[in-house]
């Protein structure tokens, strides 16, 4: 005898939007585990494995630009030519950029990681890039062109057991 079995509605499977982001911010900082050793800091954390206090003030810093809609393509681009090159030459170390998978629940979501070795250090290199000519005309580009509606700046520390410190 067959069992029947019943097909659930679409909707049964789709997750609400924080699951989605949980689940990505999980999967971020998984793969980011294996991103780190080839960032200068990860190198700088492997050449000092004995000195475990070394680096036990660094921080993360997640940063989620809310891009506007149809707007993407030109803030991958601005990052891709631009922004990340003014990241590193004021050392704001860009673990990864996240774009979403699934492009219907997270269409609008640019996500990265910044790693610092302090929060002092992040608001000293943070200072010193906004007062880059460079970045100041990007900033002019963004408000003459709206890319994004709203960034949202999470620093958090490793917990005591992470992985990643």
């Amino acid at each position: 005898m067959l069992q029947k079995f019943e097909c659930q509605p679409l909707g049964f499977w789709k997750l609400k939007r924080q699951t989605v982001c949980g689940i990505a911010l999980a999967i971020f900082a998984a793969g980011s585990l294996f991103a780190i050793p080839l960032t200068p800091l990860g190198l700088v954390n492997q050449a000092k494995a004995d000195n475990s206090t070394a680096d036990s003030d660094r921080i993360f810093e997640l940063r989620v630009y809310h891009v506007l809609p149809g707007r993407m393509a030109a803030l991958e681009e601005r990052f891709r030519d631009t922004t990340s090159k003014l990241l590193a030459k004021h050392d704001l170390n860009v673990v990864g950029y996240w774009v979403a998978a699934d492009t219907v629940a997270l269409d609008d979501r640019f996500i990265f990681l910044v790693a610092h070795r302090s929060k002092d250090e992040a608001k000293t290199n943070w200072d010193a890039m906004k007062a880059d000519p460079a970045f100041q005309e990007t900033v002019k580009s963004e408000q003459a062109d709206k890319t994004v509606g709203k960034v949202d700046v999470t620093y958090m520390d490793p917990a005591d057991f992470s992985p990643m410190k």
